[in-house]
């Protein structure tokens, strides 16, 4: 069955038992998300695990004003919602999809039946967590110690390390960046503007890759603030694995 062998290329589930990733199958449901729909709202009590077989979501705070300030993105093999189930607090933001997304939901009373049955689940969870802990950490030093264009830097090596290794994920716009980062729009745009003619990356119809990594890492001071490390997916599995202005994105 083709959920069964998408089941197991997810990280979480990549370790179990062939019928282990039945269960899951059989107790979970697959949900379908338009770009832009809100997924789940902040405050509300979260009841479910949501791995992302396909697309792009992001975790957002909304200002009062309409501003948002995004957390984090999710994208294929990623997974979100676990927190509230681990420690029955509700959700501490919004997620919306970014694209057109396929979400598999996995109910409270399942996911925990799951841990408790599962080992390889609650290990490939606490290796995620961890993760997660420490790209927070280093993102909260580079809002400090960071000026602009060392967090667009060190945001582009991230996100590029979470794809391919070298160029960010679709639908990645200046927008999206500024909210990232804590910049004006005018500000990241500009930015992207002056490192595309020093090198750094490069801008190929709407999509930005990296150019000179050794100049990204050094803005991105990444020796005082830490290694941009792979993602929780690559990890769990052992993976080895010119200018023009975006403004066209918006």
């Amino acid at each position: 069955m083709v959920l069964d062998t998408t089941l197991r290329s997810i990280p979480l589930f990549s370790q179990l038992r062939e019928g282990d990733v039945w269960r899951i199958r059989d107790a979970a449901i697959t949900r379908n998300y338009t770009r832009d729909s809100i997924i789940l709202f902040e405050s509300d009590a979260g009841d479910a695990l949501y791995v992302v077989l396909s697309g792009q979501v992001k975790i957002v705070h909304t200002a009062e004003d309409g501003r948002e300030v995004i957390l984090a993105t999710r994208a294929k093999g990623d997974f979100f919602g676990e927190l509230s189930l681990i420690d029955d607090q509700p959700l501490t933001a919004h997620v919306i999809a970014m694209q057109d997304s396929d979400l598999l939901v996995l109910r409270r009373d399942d996911f925990r039946r799951c841990l408790a049955e599962m080992p390889g689940i609650s290990a490939g969870l606490l290796r995620a967590l961890c993760q997660r802990l420490r790209r927070a950490d280093s993102m909260i030093g580079g809002l400090v110690l960071l000026d602009v264009k060392g967090r667009v830097a060190r945001l582009i090596l991230e996100m590029a390390s979470q794809n391919d290794g070298e160029t960010v994920p679709k639908g990645i716009t200046h927008q999206t960046i500024s909210q990232m980062i804590g910049a004006s729009r005018e500000t990241v745009s500009r930015t992207l503007r002056e490192m595309t003619m020093q090198g750094l990356i490069v801008v190929t119809g709407r999509r930005i890759a990296v150019g000179d990594r050794a100049s990204l890492e050094a803005a991105a001071q990444l020796d005082e603030l830490g290694r941009v490390e792979p993602p929780a997916a690559a990890t769990a599995e052992n993976l080895g694995r010119r200018s023009t202005d975006l403004a066209e994105q918006q």
